[in-house]
């Protein structure tokens, strides 16, 4: 706009002075007067033309990840730091559980057929080395069984009970906290809104009149806070349904397992 401006004063000056000259002449200089005034315009137009093309370029490749940090800027650090914190918290605890739950997972046929192997080779001794080489709450339960082994089936089958029950204490660690995050996400969420519909409320008293303005965005501001934590919540009871799933599977093994290992003592204690 300065450079418009600047071009229609230099071309003012240049008519001005040129009144004095003939008639042609001050024709041609109304003419070069025209003409530089079109250059400038194009030259403007073509100039914000190519400043707003990037802009909006900009605007459309706008990514999920930024127009998400935007949402949590404007929220407000205050009430969205803490749905954060508990957001990475549980994260760090699902993370925690689904590799302890992986490396727990055994093949159990595996492990039976190999445990039966060593009783017909090498006895006890032979299975309790099978079991301590192999990883997983499954070979832990038949482990203890194995130390018992001399102290009757009766025996046997109370440790193995007894050490099952904490084998799946193991298994369930942490999902009372997993269940803690799920619940209060929301809870800072609504927490956060309150507040900002209150301080929304307080504007409108402050300016004396309900302007659309004020109460949009304060109940934007206000409503952000719920949005991320239902987000979050929705997150971390997925995966809390995947981890009780597996843990699932995995006791109806233990327990599938431990009748087999019952079964697999008896007939070695009649062979002897």
């Amino acid at each position: 706009m300065k450079k418009l401006i600047a071009s229609l004063f230099v071309g003012a000056t240049l008519v001005w002075g040129s009144a004095l000259m003939a008639q042609e002449s001050e024709a041609v200089q109304a003419d070069t007067q025209a003409v530089q005034t079109e250059e400038v315009v194009e030259q403007e137009t073509v100039t914000e033309n190519v400043e707003m093309a990037p802009a909006a370029a900009q605007t459309t490749q706008r990514s999920f990840h930024q127009a998400l940090k935007q949402k949590f800027i404007e929220g407000g650090a205050g009430w969205m730091t803490p749905v954060l914190l508990v957001f990475i918290l549980g994260l760090a605890l699902v993370f925690e559980r689904i590799i302890y739950l992986n490396l727990a997972t055994t093949n159990t046929e595996k492990l039976l057929n190999n445990v039966e192997e060593a009783l017909k080779k090498g006895g006890i001794v032979a299975a309790k080395e099978v079991c301590r080489n192999t990883r997983g709450p499954v070979a832990s339960i038949f482990y203890q069984g194995l130390e018992r082994a001399d102290e009757g089936i009766d025996m046997i089958e109370k440790s193995v009970t007894s050490y099952g029950g904490v084998q799946v204490g193991r298994l369930e660690k942490n999902l009372s906290w997993i269940a803690f995050v799920i619940a209060v996400a929301p809870m800072l969420g609504f927490l956060g809104t309150v507040v900002g519909m209150v301080q929304a409320f307080d504007d409108i008293e402050a300016a004396g009149d309900i302007s659309p303005t004020v109460v949009a965005g304060g109940m934007k501001v206000a409503l952000l806070t719920t949005v991320f934590g239902l987000i979050v919540a929705i997150v971390i009871q997925t995966f809390y349904n995947y981890l009780s799933s597996k843990i699932d599977g995995i006791v109806n093994k233990m327990e599938d397992a431990s009748i087999s290992f019952m079964d697999l003592i008896v007939k070695y204690n009649h062979q002897k």
